[in-house]
């Protein structure tokens, strides 16, 4: 794989994050907010909200970008900068604790 084709892959992101105890519901919904918006970005693939079963205030965040310019641009947009210190109030731990980029394989054909 050259550099430009690592530049343009699909990038995905799994993050996960818990809310403090009794603000799960605020948490949720501003997830829910947030995600809608998120979906209209340049770049965005797929941007899903989920609940962990059975762990309330337990959520995962999947996403696909078109690249990981397209996520960067995302992470770094005035409007998820203003949604930082709102989500820090909210969530158990960091941010980056509970964020994952995945690489994708294939078997050798």
């Amino acid at each position: 794989m050259t550099i430009n084709e690592k530049e343009t892959a699909v990038t995905v992101v799994l993050w996960e994050a818990k809310a403090k105890p009794g603000r799960e519901a605020d948490m949720k919904a501003f997830i829910a907010n947030a995600v809608t918006a998120s979906r209209h970005d340049a770049g965005n693939i797929d941007y899903e909200a989920h609940e962990v079963e059975g762990e309330p205030g337990v959520f995962i965040i999947y996403e696909r970008w078109i690249s990981r310019a397209a996520l960067d641009a995302h992470l770094g947009a005035p409007r998820m900068q203003s949604l930082v210190p709102q989500l820090m109030d909210m969530m158990d731990g960091s941010i980056e604790d509970g964020i994952r980029i995945l690489r994708s394989f294939r078997p050798a054909e």
